[in-house]
């Protein structure tokens, strides 16, 4: 005999035995025994789908979290690239004060040459460092005090009603690198 025949052979005798254990199971009745048989291979196949659905949800959330830290870590870096020479132009404000004062006192001495070779100089560090990103924030007499941008040192009675709450003096200039304050402008306010 084949095995073929064999396991032909067994399976009649199992469908026998379920006949005569359950005489309800006939033919019509081994019918719809296959039909739960697909049923519970139905309820297997949603399961799966489930699974797959989770997994296919968890993967594109993964994706998604790696594709935001790759641009979070993008901007960092170009944040980090344009703010790196910060605390080189930080210890070169000094130096850019001392060129005003400088030339302050210069403009008052007769020596014309001279007060024209330090504003050339000085006209050359400032575009240097503006090339760089360095920016003067821009502050005057009348503008108003706004304490997020500039730190005031002391507060005056005002010299009329106008100058209540707004600046009077501007004592040292501010800085910005890019869109950060490097260096706050100080300022007397009026009160």
């Amino acid at each position: 005999m084949s095995k073929k025949s064999k396991v032909e052979e067994m399976e009649g005798y199992q469908e026998e035995a379920q006949t005569v254990e359950n005489p309800e199971l006939n033919d019509e009745n081994m019918d719809n025994a296959g039909d739960k048989g697909e049923n519970v291979e139905a309820s297997e196949e949603d399961k799966l789908r489930g699974e797959l659905a989770k997994e296919k949800d968890k993967f594109l959330r993964l994706f998604a979290e790696f594709e935001n830290f790759k641009k979070r870590t993008s901007k960092e870096r170009m944040d980090l690239f344009k703010t790196a020479g910060q605390e080189v132009m930080v210890s070169l404000l000094p130096v850019l004060d001392d060129f005003d004062r400088a030339l302050k006192e210069l403009s008052k001495s007769e020596d014309k040459e001279m007060f024209k070779g330090v504003e050339l100089i000085n006209n050359k560090f400032k575009e240097t460092l503006k090339n760089k990103g360095l920016e003067q924030i821009e502050v005057g007499e009348g503008d108003t005090f706004d304490a997020e941008v500039h730190d005031a040192i002391t507060q005056i009675p005002a010299p009329n009603k106008k100058l209540k709450g707004k600046i009077i003096d501007v004592v040292e200039k501010g800085f910005k690198l890019g869109d950060r304050i490097i260096r706050h402008p100080k300022v007397v306010v009026g009160n």
